[in-house]
């Protein structure tokens, strides 16, 4: 797995800070509150009740310490570390009310990230025999790109363009506004970044032959099948760099990776994966 780089601190001391702005609303936390002035320290622990693969263990840290300061939040585990049901993954010593009003946040946070890395290292696995790789999508839910991204990376997958602003992509309403492919690429060509390539979106293996005369190095097979991505490999005389996509599940996935695609991109990874089930107990 490539080098997996920490989230910058001015992307995600925002993201925290309006999580818990949502959670504590205009007065706080009224449960917990009780607790506020009170000197009683604790010690909580989280820990996985589903074997998986942790990711935002910073994320968990960033909101207790933004609660608090003085917490002291011990990981027990790294991001990217598969584990089994039942590990600790973390501590957390303090005060009282810092640790509970800061439970559920934490939580949120490396249940859903925890739960896409999880998903994503299935699948990686489930291809591992294959040379294809597992991209990441735009799909994302809206403020947390980075951060899902991020844990695709932690399971093993990689990411596909991070905004609009990353690389050319012309996909089907491209093409039809513009009127074929030929007019789409020759309308974007000049915005294309300097030492990057322009991608094409097919979903016709007639498509893919007219990509292949206008030398399109990245090309996009959208739904098709085994069958169909074949016959596009045949065709494939300028060993364009393949990408299938388009539905695919873990029913789906051996089969579009043992055509010989190069990248496989699943959105559901990213807007779909189901959290990681964690808890924290007081102990």
């Amino acid at each position: 797995m490539s080098k997996i780089m920490n989230i910058p601190n001015h992307i995600l001391s925002p993201l925290i800070e309006k999580a818990l702005n949502e959670d504590f609303g205009s007065f706080g936390d009224l449960t917990s509150i009780s607790f506020q002035d009170s000197d009683k320290e604790l010690t909580a622990s989280i820990s996985s009740n589903q074997d998986g693969v942790i990711s935002g263990l910073l994320c968990a840290k960033m909101v207790f310490n933004k609660i608090d300061n003085t917490l002291n939040f011990m990981p027990q585990v790294k991001d990217a570390d598969f584990v089994k049901s039942g590990t600790e993954i973390a501590k957390i010593q303090g005060n009282a009310y810092s640790i509970l009003a800061g439970e559920r946040t934490a939580l949120n946070f490396l249940g859903h990230l925890s739960g896409i890395s999880s998903e994503t290292y299935k699948l990686v696995q489930m291809i591992s025999d294959t040379k294809a790789l597992i991209l990441s999508t735009r799909k994302t839910t809206p403020g947390l790109r980075v951060l899902e991204k991020y844990a695709v990376k932690c399971g093993g997958g990689q990411n596909h363009r991070f905004g609009l602003d990353y690389g050319i992509l012309i996909k089907d309403n491209h093409i039809k506004a513009a009127g074929s492919i030929s007019k789409a690429v020759e309308l974007t060509h000049n915005n294309k970044p300097y030492l990057s390539e322009i991608e094409v979106e097919v979903d016709t293996v007639e498509q893919f032959k007219e990509c292949q005369e206008l030398g399109i190095k990245y090309i996009l097979l959208d739904n098709m099948t085994p069958e169909q991505i074949k016959e596009c490999i045949k065709y494939n005389k300028n060993n364009s760099v393949l990408e299938a996509s388009g539905g695919i599940t873990s029913n789906t996935i051996q089969g579009i990776a043992r055509t010989g695609v190069n990248y496989i991109s699943i959105g559901r990874l990213t807007h779909s994966s189901p959290a990681l089930d964690l808890s924290l107990h007081i102990l």
